[in-house]
């Protein structure tokens, strides 16, 4: 299996990006993902932050 190119904490930051209102689709072309994976990663990563 391939090593991410993506840590947690840049995952996070994607995570509140959108939770801060920018839309799924310019976050995931921002930086390179795939929509599909970015759900993914909110459903794992999504609790992991504090509310700020």
């Amino acid at each position: 299996m391939c090593k991410s190119r993506f840590t947690q904490l840049p995952i996070i930051e994607m995570i509140k990006e959108h939770e801060r209102g920018v839309p799924t689709g310019d976050v995931c072309r921002k930086h390179g993902v795939s929509s599909a994976t970015f759900y993914k990663w909110k459903a794992k990563y999504g609790g992991l932050h504090g509310k700020t």
